[in-house]
């Protein structure tokens, strides 16, 4: 069986073909595409797959994405600071070409799909992925099913107190100081003129006021969903050093309130980096090809994911 997956991000949009029999999908091609313009950016990801017999596709998008299948806007991407991408039917363009089953949904609920199937939080019931990069984003799964609702999690837009040395206003077009707003990969470059990656790991006082807003959004996550795993993706947490910082920061935000040991002597093991490293967003991709299959196979819109037909 051959997947298409499409990790659709801000900046780049990443699209591979898998080969996937009884384990892990195995990439086999792939391409990055600069996140331009629709018109010209669109016939590039059909172009990759136009050659490829893929037996289903799946997309993990930016957003604000419309998820609700009975919507006038179902599969457009909606209220996006990319003007040129705002109210635009991207699953209506791929899907109309492509001729196979298409999974649709963010680009973090993706990854944290991925990660619950082939990575760090394979065997668990419930995990939650954040992203830190260009953007901050957080998918969620509870009980092996993707949370949605109103919309989808929007996890990067929770409001977290501020930390008693920051008087950064925040770059967040809607809402300024959010954790988006204080903590993405362009905050960290406001902040300091330098790019995160570019940022030396010892530029202590950033850093801590980083990390306090990261932590800070994990017990957020902890206290509402309970997740059973945290795991912290994206450009910003290739800086290895931070996941001290931010376990032990949890420690002292929960103080001892949740005695559980996955949040004392286990946090090691409990926040952690993705699995599948950078391509948690792609393998994100595969997992909703894999969804789509088995959606069209049951004819159920709430199909688990581990299918075992496809997995």
């Amino acid at each position: 069986m051959l997947l298409g997956g499409i990790d659709a991000g801000g900046t780049k949009i990443n699209c591979a073909v898998a080969e996937y029999l009884s384990c892990r999908p195995k990439i086999l091609e792939r391409i990055k595409i600069k996140t331009n313009r629709p018109a010209e950016t669109i016939p590039k990801i059909l172009r990759f797959f136009a050659s490829k017999q893929i037996d289903a596709l799946g997309i993990g998008c930016f957003g604000p994405i419309d998820l609700h299948i009975n919507s006038a806007t179902y599969g457009f991407i909606t209220t996006t600071p990319k003007l040129d991408w705002r109210d635009y039917n991207i699953l209506g363009q791929l899907e109309d070409q492509v001729k196979v089953p298409v999974g649709f949904d963010t680009d973090v609920n993706g990854a944290a799909l991925a990660e619950f199937m082939w990575g760090r939080a394979k065997g668990v019931q419930s995990c939650v992925y954040l992203t830190v990069g260009t953007g901050i984003g957080g998918g969620a799964i509870i009980d092996r099913k993707l949370v949605h609702g109103l919309l989808h999690p929007e996890m990067g837009h929770i409001m977290p107190r501020r930390h008693h040395q920051d008087h950064f206003k925040g770059i967040c077009p809607h809402h300024g100081d959010c954790l988006e707003g204080l903590a993405s990969g362009p905050a960290i470059e406001k902040r300091t003129g330098m790019k995160g990656e570019d940022l030396q790991d010892k530029s202590a006082a950033t850093w801590e006021i980083i990390s306090n807003y990261l932590a800070q959004a994990v017990v957020n996550c902890i206290l509402i969903l309970s997740p059973q795993k945290v795991i912290l993706g994206g450009g910003v947490m290739k800086h290895d050093h931070l996941f001290p910082i931010i376990r032990n920061e949890v420690k002292q935000l929960m103080n001892s309130y949740l005695p559980k040991e996955e949040l004392l002597a286990g946090i090691n093991d409990y926040i952690v980096y993705p699995g599948l490293g950078e391509d948690a967003g792609l393998f994100g991709g595969f997992a909703l090809a894999i969804q789509a299959l088995n959606r069209k196979d049951r004819n159920n819109l709430t199909t688990d994911p581990l299918d075992k037909k496809h997995s």
